[in-house]
């Protein structure tokens, strides 16, 4: 077993309104789909072992508590962060060093409502 995390289900209330940011903030081409009455937009894995899927459906509702999604935001977080607010989203907390072995986070509220981070080496 590669990774202990398998699918991560980003829940959103306007599935056009969270596809149009995630696209605008990670630069990536979310892919669309309907399983049963659940809207889906899958992220692009590239063969990863992770999926990342935004879910809209009556089931789903936006968090700021409990588990906390970090994204990975490649090399240096600070591109993908300078579009939240751009994009609709907030930014919670800034850029921050976490150790030089394990680089940077920040914290932000997306345009639904869910609180999240990012990562990066940088």
């Amino acid at each position: 077993m590669e990774n202990l995390i398998s699918i991560v289900e980003i829940p959103v209330t306007d599935f056009s309104r969270a596809v149009t940011f995630y696209q605008s903030i990670l630069g990536i081409k979310i892919e669309e789909m309907e399983m049963d009455d659940v809207k889906m937009g899958v992220f692009p894995s590239h063969g990863e072992t992770v999926n990342v899927v935004l879910a809209s459906g009556k089931d789903y509702q936006p968090a700021t508590s409990g588990a906390l999604i970090y994204l990975n935001a490649g090399n240096d977080l600070k591109p993908v962060l300078d579009k939240i607010s751009k994009n609709g989203g907030k930014v919670i907390l800034p850029k921050t060093a976490i150790s030089p072995e394990m680089g940077f986070f920040a914290l932000f509220m997306d345009t639904e409502g869910n609180k999240l981070g990012l990562h990066s080496a940088y």
